[in-house]
C-alpha cells in the first residue's frame, strides 16, 4: 500500500550487518493529501550539442575511490562520474550525496544497484547526467564518529565543488540516506538548509538527540527556501512511529513533501526494492533545479 503525500502550501561500496538499531514505536496510518507540482526556479543543465553523437554515450559512467586526507579522521568517499564526463569539460552537473546505514560502508548504495540504475537511465536518454558522492561513515561507533556531519558539510562539499565540474547552487545539490544515513541527511539538510535543496529520507532512523529539535529546525527555514523532501518507510519498520510524527510536523507547518508507506521492514531487501524509485525522484528534481514553493 502506498501513500503519496505532497501537502499543498497551506495555511496548514563491504557487506556489513544490519542498519540502525530500531526504536519500537506505534504505527499510525498517514493521511493522503492532494499533491502539488514542483516549480522550476533555475534552467536545467544541458549537454553541449555536437555534430555527431558522442561515442562515450554508449559507455557507462565510472566510480572512483577518493579520500580527503586533511580531515581527522581522513574522509573516504566514492564518486560516480557519468558517461561523457571527461569529454565535455564545459558541462556542470548536479550532485547527489547518498549516505549509507549504520554498520555499513560507502559501497552500500552501489551494492544495492544505484550506479547500474543511473547508468541505465542516462544511457537510455531517460535522465540527464549527474554526479553522485557516497561518503563513508565507518567511524560511527568510535570517538571520531560525531565529526562525520561536520566533515561532510565543511570539507567534503567544498572539496567536491572545487575538484569536479558541479553546479554549486543548492537547487542542484541533494542529500539522502538510508536508516542512519537518513538521520544524517535530515540533520544536515535542516541545520544547513542553505546547502541542500533536496532531502531523501529512506527508512530514517532519526537521532534521539535530534528528535526534540526537528520541529524548530523546520520552522527556522524560510518558506521560500523549503527543500524538496521525500520520506518512505516499511509498514513493519519499528522506526515508523516517530517518522509518522515527523511527517505530521511537515503537514502541520505546510511544508510540501512526499510520504510513502510500503510493505517491508528496516533492511536492505526493502531498500533494494525501492532504489530505482529513489533515484528517479532525485534525478527528476535535480534536472530542473526545482524547489518547493
Amino acid at each position: 500500500m502506498t501513500y503519496i503525500h505532497r501537502t499543498l502550501l497551506p495555511i496548514s561500496l563491504l557487506i556489513g550487518l544490519w542498519a540502525c538499531t530500531p526504536i519500537n514505536q506505534a504505527s499510525p496510518t498517514p493521511t493522503i493529501i492532494p499533491a502539488t507540482p514542483f516549480q522550476t526556479s533555475l534552467p536545467p543543465p544541458t549537454i553541449t550539442p555536437t555534430a555527431e553523437p558522442l561515442g562515450c554515450l554508449t559507455q557507462p559512467g565510472r566510480i572512483e575511490r577518493k579520500v580527503i586526507s586533511e580531515t581527522t579522521p581522513p574522509q573516504d568517499y566514492l564518486i560516480y562520474l557519468p558517461p561523457c564526463y571527461d569529454d565535455q569539460s564545459d558541462v556542470e552537473y548536479p550532485v547527489l550525496y547518498l549516505l549509507h546505514g549504520q554498520t555499513y560502508t560507502y559501497d552500500q548504495w552501489v551494492r544495492l544497484g544505484a550506479v547500474s540504475i543511473v547508468d541505465k537511465l542516462i544511457l537510455s536518454g531517460e535522465a540527464s547526467p549527474l554526479i553522485i558522492v557516497f561518503p563513508d561513515d565507518r567511524y560511527w561507533n568510535v570517538q571520531a564518529g560525531p565529526g562525520f556531519g561536520q566533515r561532510l558539510v565543511d570539507s567534503l562539499v567544498p572539496h567536491i565543488d572545487q575538484q569536479y565540474s558541479t553546479r554549486d547552487d543548492r537547487e542542484y545539490r541533494a542529500i539522502g540516506g538510508m536508516s542512519r544515513g537518513a538521520g544524517w541527511a535530515l540533520r544536515l539538510g535542516l541545520q544547513r538548509w542553505e546547502l541542500f535543496g533536496t532531502l531523501g529520507l529512506h527508512s530514517p532512523a532519526i537521532f534521539g538527540e535530534d528528535r526534540l529539535f526537528v520541529y524548530d529546525w523546520l520552522r527556522s527555514i524560510p518558506p521560500e527556501s523549503w527543500p524538496n523532501i521525500f520520506i518512505d518507510s516499511g509498514e513493519s519498520d519499528s522506526e515508523l512511529g516517530f517518522n509518522t510524527e515527523f511527517e505530521n510536523s511537515l503537514s502541520e507547518l505546510g511544508i510540501p513533501h512526499e510520504w510513502h508507506l510500503y510493505p517491508g521492514q528496516h533492511n536492505e531487501a526493502y531498500w533494494q526494492a525501492h532504489v530505482e524509485e529513489y533515484l528517479r525522484w532525485y534525478i527528476d528534481i535535480l534536472n530542473t533545479g526545482a524547489l518547493n514553493q
